[in-house]
């Protein structure tokens, strides 16, 4: 029970943390509460028909399906975010100034909601399905009960998505002056260490080289296997020992993210000041 409890609650914890953040950044935007029950929902049938065709999908591409399916996902994800970021910055001084008012009456809110109800399906499909996988496994290779599996399935998932939940009422404790910064600057974190983790599955696919693996080792001070470093692998995208190439894709996405936010934000003080 302990071992599947513990991979639902990491597997679940990387979610939740996505989840609570998004949900934050978006407090104030009209509809938001069902983009994201939508995101959660297509999200969880997703992963149960993509653990089904997790075998499928590996044996394509040479062996390397899976590697970039999940690169695939990923990139996805991290154009959501981005846009999510640039699509925030152009209304989030609107929103500091009348959360409430503006938040209902802007217009293309519903837009930018859908990329948001697609990162989270993603971010719940890629868990979902390899929760579903490892449970499988426990259940059918180490002679673990259903019962035993289930149960301590059961127990991670209500310990992550808790944390998930202490995330988000600490996200929504800050003032609001700072809240639309600090929330942005997570976002921005979010997409560039899913960008790092997607250059991690093209290098094992053979798609990249790693050019220097690992360009350092910092394990020995913060597992990335520990609670703390889970939490921070899902938060900024952590890692004790990455590669090079992570680390070009990790700061890129940073550097694109924040350049294009700025000009976009730059272009509607210009438009409000005309």
């Amino acid at each position: 029970m302990f071992g599947s409890a513990l991979i639902i609650f990491r597997e679940t914890l990387e979610a939740a943390l996505v989840i609570s953040i998004v949900a934050a950044a978006t407090r104030s935007v009209n509809r938001r509460t069902l983009m994201i029950s939508l995101g959660v929902l297509v999200g969880v049938i997703g992963s149960g028909i993509l653990a089904g065709l997790t075998e499928t999908i590996a044996n394509l591409a040479d062996g390397s399906g899976q590697e970039l399916f999940n690169a695939g996902v990923l990139g996805v994800a991290v154009l959501m975010l981005g846009w999510h970021h640039v699509w925030m910055s152009s209304h989030g001084a609107e929103l500091a100034r009348d959360a409430k008012r503006v938040g209902a009456a802007v217009s293309d809110g519903t837009r930018g909601l859908s990329a948001i109800m697609i990162l989270i399906a993603l971010t719940v499909l890629r868990e979902g399905a390899e929760s579903v996988l490892f449970l499988h496994g426990m259940a059918s290779g180490d002679g673990s009960s259903l019962g035993d599996v289930l149960g301590g399935g059961a127990l991670g998932l209500v310990g992550g998505t808790a944390l998930g939940m202490v995330m988000y009422f600490g996200l929504m404790r800050i003032p609001l002056k700072w809240f639309f910064n600090v929330t942005g600057w997570l976002i921005v974190l979010l997409a560039a260490g899913l960008a790092g983790q997607m250059a991690r599955f093209l290098i094992q696919a053979d798609w990249l080289p790693s050019l220097i693996s690992p360009l350092w080792d910092t394990s020995m001070i913060l597992s990335g296997d520990s609670l703390p470093g889970r939490i921070l692998h899902a938060l900024v995208g952590y890692e004790p020992n990455p590669s090079a190439m992570q680390m070009l894709f990790y700061v890129a996405t940073l550097g694109v993210i924040l350049f294009i936010a700025s000009l976009v934000k730059r272009q509607q003080t210009a438009i409000r000041a005309s």
